[in-house]
């Protein structure tokens, strides 16, 4: 349905209020007269700032009287300006600068005179005095988080105001006096000299100054691009008369546009919030004109508003709505429609007094039930109920004396005595358990090089000696609500001198299902990813799209089909989105544009971050399906993003999101002009999955709709009849499914959630996904009852489903909710392992085919005689280069820790035969072409040298990291058994999960924890099984991979022999002779029986 209004269309007058007479003592009354007033725009409140400083606020269009607060000093003069804040309403006198909620009460005050008569403590508020505010006229908001104002007026100082604290933050000196100001591109600044002076908003500093008027400025408003502005001329006859033009700046090229004519003075302005380009224009008389910017010479003029002097004209947010004030203080709305009149579209209900009811009579006696007297029922914390915050650990209880202290004790003349088993170092104490506010002993993990080398006490069982803090640390205490679950916490890593790879992820996952490491740059998408891997729909397309021909270095849902299966394979194991997050971050301009990634938005909130990447993401994957499948709209089909507004009911909610209201102006063949057009979005039809962005978490009335149990419907239904979305839930959805009508009806279950978590006042907030296993974990057999799980980040557990469905508004709220029909639950199509394209494994391709020497391109398989299977071994070894070096900080004790490890690439990877004529021969020799800064090539170690990975001068085949991850994904999927030497590390550093039954690690072959905790280098078992020395000047794959091939076959010899242990015993004796270092050249040889002479020829095979 649309329905179009023309700027022609006649407007009546709604309501007209006189403001109630201003009563002083020891003068007479008198009627108030309007200061400035402005329009709610989150509430359906009409402010008016009065000429004695006082606020008043009205209601609705009928102007009932919501609130009045004599904001300012009488003395003070009348309110200059309004600025509508979250928190309420800012106002500026002359003297002082106001913050007053919408419910009437005082939050601050800043003037220039001492506060010490203000009911300081009573009201809970904050006064301030700055002596040099005698002159304010404006002010503005510094940004669009609106967390700090500007204050200005006719002096020299101007002021930057901290909205949260109610504090000057800063006073900046200003050249110019000024009047006016308006926020747009830059703020607009009007001076008393008829001057408009535009400021960056981050420095302060002049932009451009435009002399718009020889007088001053009478009124100006910004939008969009276009500042318009009204104001006085100068008279050769002396005085000032309003001009006949309406000037316009734009704001984007920072010049001066036709200006708008208005032969009854433009004394007043107003720019539409709804059509940008459209403005409003007033006389003092009252004559209006409605004009486009864009087309000056069309416009419509008004008259009905004769007869009084008009002194103020604003604008609804709605964009349906006039006030005008005259100078007698009478108010008058103008309106299109008396009926659907609202102010604002999605305006927040207004909170009134409650109404008194007389308290029940009852009687007391011995037989009244306690029962009968009742509850309260709060909907806000109380203030009895204390939280965490002011409380702190003054001590801990005295240490347990050791055992072996208690079993030699003896009297001595004071006491007891016994002699010191010195297990610890002086002074040195463990530290005790600390208990949390539930009772009970919170414990952190131990490194798990400690759990190596440290045996556990029954006192310490499961503690981590270094003592460092994991999640369920409850040491600061006063930085965690005493209302958030430990196992809601911010997940933090902490790094031992061994890395990332020393920390014990298991103990906070004893699940099948894997979580994500946090240690990556937009890690912060990990809840996301979480949720879209357990939609079943979306996981099935994933891993099709990845198994087919797609080799695009940035497709997003390649490397999401990647994630999913490594997730599956990992079976509760750690893994961690680092392939995934760089394809992202790749997207460098699109992304930055939306402000997706970390760098480019350090400001915004993870709410609107997410929600943002929640619809990138969604697109992008898209395109990304189009790409091999084009014309097919299957993804298109299964998924579709929206957003909700807020209203009281979910199942009206959803409804309000796929009809949308929208106002919009479009060309008008009849009329030959370009008209105002309100449409309405509806739905043809609905995809089997909804992904959901909410947006009730703005306003806290909307907020408080979570925290009502039961709200959120974990099943929904909805129909199209007749062009008409109907949405149900709960017994209209029964009532629907029992009645079975004629129109198609598609039910929706709960499949998960992402929930932004405050964990404390001290820390920032966090993402974490709730996932219904009932639903969506990748299970072909449907549970019988729901299996809720958290996974935050690396932390993953079951939870019920109560847990998992209630929300508290002062920590955990939804931001994405998905929904799935209800006939794809557990369907998991594992069908493309079938269908897996294995091309690249049988073509050479390089990024710089020209450049690569012959013989460094590697012999390709034959698809003929070579087809990779199941149990076919493959070697394989990689090499890496450092991209981030690691970051330590020397505590105040003189210890060392890591705040964040070494960050490594790929470079190379080498993968050779284990058999046939070419057996020893590489397939696989890729050099990785790395976009990211390299800080050291470690040549030594890697053999990379600086000129190997740029695609410009290399003679290596260059490829892609999405190219070579492919072709060991496939390796890998085909059932191939990779052969190597410290694998575990090279697959984590890839980013791929290998299952240990694919795996053939000579580190684990020739290891006995038995006899050292050490494990052997491939140069050493090299040495002494095979009387080869490599690595010897720098480390090269290809001969790395072949040497792990020969030991596994000298192992195999060993096996077959049964005398393995013999072996391994005989090559640790050794080590341990030579500090398991080989020899230099000349130096003596270790043999089966003991130290041979130089060139002494060993034991190839064994008895």
């Amino acid at each position: 349905m649309v329905h179009g209004v023309s700027i022609e269309t006649h407007y009546i007058q709604v309501q007209r209020l006189q403001l109630p007479v201003s009563e002083r003592h020891g003068v007479p009354p008198t009627s108030a007269g309007v200061g400035t007033m402005i329009f709610d725009t989150q509430q359906e409140l009409l402010w008016i700032g009065t000429d004695t400083g006082r606020v008043i606020s009205y209601y609705g269009s009928d102007l009932q009287r919501y609130t009045s607060l004599q904001a300012h000093p009488v003395q003070d003069g009348p309110v200059k300006q309004f600025l509508i804040h979250e928190k309420g309403v800012i106002s500026v006198s002359s003297r002082s600068v106001h913050l007053l909620s919408r419910r009437g009460l005082t939050l601050w005050h800043i003037s220039c005179v001492s506060s010490s008569t203000l009911l300081r403590v009573q009201l809970l508020t904050l006064d301030c005095s700055e002596p040099s505010m005698i002159a304010l006229q404006c002010m503005s908001f510094l940004g669009k988080d609106a967390s700090e104002i500007l204050v200005a007026g006719c002096q020299s100082v101007m002021y930057k105001i901290d909205v949260d604290k109610g504090v000057v933050v800063q006073s900046v000196p200003s050249q110019y006096e000024y009047m006016l100001m308006r926020l747009c591109r830059y703020i607009c600044a009007a001076t008393n000299t008829g001057a408009i002076v535009f400021l960056d908003i981050d420095s302060l500093a002049v932009v451009r100054e435009w002399q718009a008027y020889s007088s001053k400025v009478s009124d100006m408003d910004a939008r969009t691009d276009y500042l318009v502005t009204c104001g006085w001329s100068a008279r050769p006859y002396g005085g000032a008369a309003f001009e006949s033009f309406a000037k316009v700046f734009d704001l984007k090229k920072l010049e001066q546009r036709q200006p708008i004519p208005f032969h009854g003075g433009a004394a007043f302005v107003a720019v539409n919030p709804k059509l940008g380009s459209t403005i409003v224009l007033m006389s003092t008389h009252g004559q209006v004109q409605v004009v486009d910017v864009a087309h000056p010479n069309t416009s419509a003029l008004h008259s009905p508003f004769l007869g009084s002097h008009m002194s103020h004209l604003v604008l609804a947010p709605s964009g349906k709505a006039w006030a005008l004030a005259d100078n007698g203080g009478v108010i008058q709305i103008w309106a299109l429609d008396r009926v659907n009149l609202r102010y604002t579209e999605h305006a927040a209900p207004l909170e009134f007094a409650d109404e008194d009811f007389a308290p029940p009579s009852i009687s007391f006696d011995s037989d009244l039930p306690l029962s009968t007297v009742g509850m309260p029922y709060y909907r806000e914390k109380l203030l009895s109920a204390w939280s965490e915050d002011p409380v702190y650990e003054v001590g801990s209880l005295p240490p347990r004396v050791d055992p072996e202290v208690l079993k030699h004790l003896s009297p001595s003349s004071v006491g007891y005595r016994a002699h010191n088993p010195r297990k610890t170092f002086r002074n040195q104490l463990d530290r005790l358990s600390i208990v949390g506010a539930n009772g009970m002993a919170l414990t952190a993990p131990k490194f798990l090089s400690e759990k190596t080398h440290e045996a556990d006490s029954e006192m310490d069982k499961g503690r981590r000696i270094s003592d460092a803090e994991a999640f369920t640390n409850s040491g600061s205490t006063g930085s965690i609500k005493a209302a958030v679950p430990a196992m809601y916490r911010l997940m933090e890593i902490k790094y031992s001198r061994y890395g990332v790879d020393d920390f014990d992820f298991g103990y906070y996952n004893k699940t099948q299902y894997s979580g994500l490491e946090t240690h990556i740059t937009n890690s912060y998408l990990n809840p996301l990813l979480q949720l879209f891997k357990y939609i079943p729909l979306f996981r099935n397309l994933a891993l099709h799209h990845t198994a087919s021909s797609c080799l695009a270095e940035s497709c997003l849902l390649c490397e999401l089909g990647f994630l999913f299966d490594m997730l599956e394979k990992a079976e509760g194991q750690k893994c961690h989105a680092t392939n995934f997050l760089k394809a992202f971050s790749s997207l460098g301009e699109e992304a930055s544009k939306l402000q997706l990634t970390e760098e480019t938005s350090p400001q915004s909130t993870l709410e609107v971050r997410i929600q943002a990447a929640n619809r990138f993401l969604l697109k992008q994957i898209g395109m990304d399906y189009q790409r091999i499948a084009p014309g097919d709209g299957k993804l298109d089909q299964n998924l579709n993003p929206r957003v909700r507004s807020s209203t009281p009911a979910f199942s009206r909610v959803l409804k309000d999101s796929f009809e949308r209201e929208s106002n919009q102006r479009m060309w008008c063949d009849r009329c030959r002009r370009y008209q105002l057009v309100q449409s309405w979005e509806t739905a043809s039809n609905v995809p089997p999955v909804l992904m959901i962005n909410t947006g009730l978490n703005k306003q806290t009335d909307g907020k408080q709709l979570w925290s009502i149990p039961g709200w959120l419907p974990e099943r929904i239904g909805i129909c199209i009849d007749q062009g008409r979305l109907i949405c149900l839930e709960g017994e209209a959805l029964r009532a629907s499914q029992r009645t079975r009508q004629s129109r198609p009806l598609i039910v929706y279950d709960l499949v998960g959630l992402v929930a932004d978590v405050s964990s404390g006042e001290n820390q920032k907030s966090h993402m974490v996904s709730l996932i219904n296993g009932m639903m969506a974990l990748s299970s072909p057999q449907p549970q019988d009852k729901p299996q809720w799980h958290i996974f935050n980040d690396f932390l993953v557990r079951k939870i019920d489903k109560d847990e998992a469905l209630r929300f508290a508004t002062t920590w955990k709220t939804p931001t994405i909710l998905a929904y799935q029909h209800q006939g794809g639950s557990n369907v998991i199509d594992d069908s493309w392992r079938d269908t897996l394209d294995t091309t690249c494994l049988f073509i050479n391709w390089s990024l710089n085919p020209y450049n690569v020497l012959q013989h460094n391109w590697p012999c390709v398989l034959d698809p003929a005689t070579e087809q990779p299977g199941s149990g076919t071994h493959v070697p394989i070894d990689t090499e890496f280069v450092r991209l981030q070096q690691e970051e330590v900080e020397i505590l105040a004790t003189g210890d060392r820790q890591v705040i964040r490890p070494t960050r490594e690439g790929l470079a190379r990877v080498s993968v050779l035969r284990a058999s046939g004529p070419h057996e020893g021969l590489p397939f696989i020799d890729d050099y990785i072409s790395i976009s990211e800064p390299v800080v050291d090539y470690v040549t030594k170690y890697s053999g990379v040298s600086a000129g190997d990975l740029d695609p410009t001068i290399s003679v290596r085949p260059l490829v892609p990291l999405k190219v070579a991850y492919k072709k060991l994904w496939l390796l890998l999927n085909l059932g191939c058994i990779f052969v190597g030497h410290g694998l575990i590390k090279d697959f984590r550093n890839i980013d791929i999960f290998v299952p240990k039954a694919q795996i053939v690690d000579t580190v684990t072959l020739f290891y006995n924890p038995a006899r050292s905790k050490r494990n052997l280098s491939l140069r050493f078992l090299a040495w002494y099984l095979l009387k080869e020395t490599i690595q010897s000047e720098t480390h090269d794959s290809i001969e790395d991979a072949l040497t792990a091939l020969k030991l596994w076959r000298k192992y195999e010899e060993f096996r077959d022999a049964g005398v393995v242990e013999k072996m391994i015993d005989e090559i640790y004796t050794a080590g341990r002779k030579l500090n398991y270092k080989v020899p230099e050249k000349g130096a003596e040889k270790w043999v089966g029986g003991g130290l041979a002479v130089p060139g002494g020829k060993g034991r190839d095979t064994p008895d």
